[in-house]
């Protein structure tokens, strides 16, 4: 049986790039090599392709690419090559990877990709745009106010009179915690808007939600199906799910999967997080992390179109207690992106009409 070529992409120009190695290496390890051919393409913190023998933090240690930009023929070339694949896995959390910004390059070509496409990863990542989007559906979301890095500034004490004290500042469109404070004091205030704005023209202030951090896994098309939630414990060290909390310190949290929830709990928040896949136009696969209150209500909080794949991350956790090991879950994802992509043939990109140009 013939092998199917599988672009793995990884790095790129994020705050998240050593996340995208971590992860990438994963998949690049259990991928199931009787059936698929892995070609590694690093990109570099400056958004330069390589092709690399492995995953690896030593990107430039690759060779540097270019692209032919055919539909019809798309390849890439490291100067002495060309180097074709049948379908792109983008392992690109973050910024130009995430955003839509991949998508719609592999879109352009005709390229099979697996995962979200340009209109569902570019709602996902902007959290003020989903959260409207979320909100409009009916779905349950904290209290926010949104700020553009060239409005006037609210003060401390206007923005803790509509979302009470403490409250979150939030980089509109980053993951992995990184651009996130929690404000305490009007001390805490200053800086956590600058910390903001160093990564994003956009922030959003954001009630702080008091409880259990829950997650549910998302799988598949036609109907999506979610796996039941997990449940990350932090470490009373921590004031929140900080970036180090989550891939640092190995003593910060402890996961529960599935999280101890009553039935009723369970089926709510599975709902709920299908709900959100759908109404933010996902597909294929996504982490979506919700918020389950010490009042009891559930808020959903923001969903991941390339959730994390390292040792520590929830969303293969999730799959391996449903039954579905490392291996078979990527396998899965190829097969459903290929689908995805064969449906879409049926879609006329051409107009027969009588313009004269």
């Amino acid at each position: 049986m013939k092998k199917t070529k599988v672009a793995l992409l990884y790095g790129g120009r994020s705050v998240e790039h050593g996340v995208s190695v971590n992860s990438a290496r994963n998949i690049a390890e259990f991928i199931d090599k009787s059936r698929f051919v892995i070609i590694p393409i690093g990109i570099t913190q400056q958004g330069v392709w390589y092709l690399t023998e492995t995953v690896t933090r030593n990107i430039r240690g690759g060779k540097r690419l270019q692209a032919n930009l055919d539909p019809q023929h798309p390849w890439l070339t490291d100067g002495s090559r060309r180097i074709k694949f049948d379908i792109a896995f983008p392992v690109l959390h973050g910024t130009d990877g995430e955003d839509g910004s991949i998508q719609g390059f592999f879109k352009s070509l005709s390229v099979p990709l697996v995962g979200t496409g340009v209109l569902g990863s570019a709602l996902s990542m902007n959290k003020i745009v989903a959260k409207r989007l979320l909100r409009e559906s009916g779905l349950p979301v904290a209290d926010f106010v949104p700020l553009h890095f060239h409005d006037a500034r609210p003060s401390y004490d206007e923005v803790k009179a509509k979302l009470g004290s403490p409250f979150m500042v939030k980089s509109a469109s980053l993951g992995s915690s990184v651009g996130v404070t929690k404000v305490n004091s009007k001390g805490d205030f200053s800086k956590a808007v600058k910390e903001a704005f160093r990564y994003d023209h956009e922030l959003l202030f954001e009630r702080y939600v008091k409880g259990r951090e829950i997650e549910c896994a998302i799988l598949g098309n036609d109907p999506p199906k979610a796996s039941l939630p997990g449940e990350i414990i932090i470490s009373k060290k921590y004031d929140f799910y900080t970036f180090d909390a989550k891939y640092v310190d190995s003593k910060a949290v402890s996961i529960e999967v599935p999280a101890k929830l009553s039935a009723a709990h369970m089926e709510r928040i599975r709902e709920l997080s299908v709900r959100a896949f759908t109404t933010l136009k996902c597909e294929d696969y996504a982490r979506v992390d919700l918020f389950l209150s010490d009042e009891d209500e559930l808020y959903v909080n923001e969903i991941n179109t390339i959730p994390g794949f390292t040792n520590s991350s929830m969303y293969p956790m999730m799959w391996k207690e449903r039954g579905i090991s490392f291996t078979e879950l990527i396998t899965r994802l190829i097969e459903l992106s290929a689908k995805r992509h064969e449906a879409s043939a049926r879609i006329e990109r051409e107009f027969n009409s009588s313009l004269n140009y």
